[in-house]
């Protein structure tokens, strides 16, 4: 049964506010490079929100895209499947897609339907020797994916159960921008900074799978043709402003999570450079936090978000949410809203924070409303707009 109800009203906090309120930081010895780069100023959203539960029962849901014409597509992760949910919140399972490795962090991952007549989804394949993340896409016939086909592999194969990354991006230049990790393990965590894998990169491939040519290291030997950006950990969140350019927010190890604009051909500092320390508490190569030639993120969290999803707001239906961040929170289960200002974050609010449930996946719909998946055995589509 679809349920409804009202968050309260609030005044917006005055300008010499207070960071939200959370833990102390896990390496309180990291100072930020720049002012603001941490502990933004609390804000709090004059809209009113209504929040409605579309469908539950979803296994450990990861991605959702609209179909355009009412119904939703969510890959359920651990199920290893992609489902259609009409909007009564009826359930179909579509048949075709290939078999993923549902282990731990992986199964079926990011879905995306561009309009371009082909469904995109993400994925942890196994192989032989372990896994790795990848792209498929293919035409939804009825309640059949057909004419299925990979068109891209993270290369090599590790055996490991974590960091797929999965998000998937779509430029109005017709690429396709796919986010990945650098599996977790030592042996891949290592590679982040190598050219010859796509360990800790961001990739972009055209939608057939070929390789852009204006990559930044395609006549670069050795280096895989595909990759964007590099030195990144595991993204889960990634979206496009309003200028058409790429955002992204990666999971940090104990503290560091980041937020970064990205640029073509940039390096991303992990795991050379950091917010963060080992989950053991030992600090992560010498501690450092800046080297040259590597970015410093936008913003950062100590403690972590557990970000996972992400938007941009367009404003319709709410104008002060105009070209703010929207951010699914794991870790803190909340929605997290960044306001940003000239590039930098300089506000943050923690919205939906007393339901108590991770969110794993955001988007925005056509009146400007929101979606979201929350993380979770008996997971919910959840649908939040301004109160009428």
């Amino acid at each position: 049964m679809i349920r409804s109800l009202v968050l309260a009203a609030l005044i917006a906090a005055p300008a010499a506010a207070a960071p939200v309120q959370q833990a102390a930081p896990n390496v309180p010895e990291k100072q930020p490079a720049f002012a603001g780069q941490t502990r933004a100023e609390a804000v709090t959203a004059k809209t009113q929100l209504n929040v409605t539960e579309i469908a539950t029962g979803l296994n450990r849901p990861w991605g959702v895209a609209l179909l355009g014409d009412g119904r939703f597509l969510v890959s359920e992760k651990a199920a290893g499947r992609l489902t259609i949910i009409a909007a009564d919140g009826t359930k179909t399972p579509i048949a075709g897609t290939p078999a993923t490795d549902a282990r731990n962090q992986g199964g079926m991952l990011g879905v995306a339907n561009p309009g371009d007549g082909w469904i995109y989804w993400s994925y942890a394949e196994p192989r032989e020797g372990g896994n790795g993340t990848a792209v498929a896409r293919g035409h939804l016939v009825g309640s059949e994916m057909r004419d299925v086909a990979v068109i891209f592999r993270m290369m090599p194969t590790l055996d490991s159960a974590q960091h797929y990354g999965g998000r998937l991006v779509f430029p109005k230049d017709g690429t396709l921008i796919v986010t990945l990790g650098e599996r977790s393990i030592l042996p891949g965590r290592m590679q982040a900074q190598k050219l010859d894998s796509h360990l800790g990169k961001i990739v972009r491939i055209n939608r057939d799978g070929s390789v852009p040519k204006d990559n930044p290291f395609v006549k670069t030997p050795g280096a895989k043709p595909e990759i964007w950006t590099y030195g990144n950990r595991n993204v889960q969140s990634a979206a496009l402003d309003a200028k058409g350019r790429l955002w992204e927010v990666e999971h940090g190890p104990a503290g560091g999570d980041e937020l970064n604009l990205i640029a073509r051909g940039k390096d991303y500092g992990w795991p050379t450079i950091g917010y963060g320390e080992e989950y053991s508490g030992k600090p992560i190569n010498e501690n450092r936090t800046s080297a040259p030639g590597m970015e410093q993120p936008v913003y950062y969290w100590d403690p972590v978000i557990g970000p996972s999803g992400m938007v941009f707001h367009s404003g319709k239906g709410a104008p002060e949410f105009r070209g703010n961040a929207f951010i699914g929170g794991l870790r803190v289960q909340s929605l997290v809203r960044l306001v940003l200002k000239n590039d930098r974050v300089v506000g943050e609010e923690r919205l939906l924070a007393d339901r108590k449930e991770r969110i794993r996946d955001v988007i925005e719909g056509p009146a400007g409303e929101l979606y979201l998946l929350t993380d979770a055995a008996d997971g919910k589509l959840l649908k939040v707009a301004p109160a009428r």
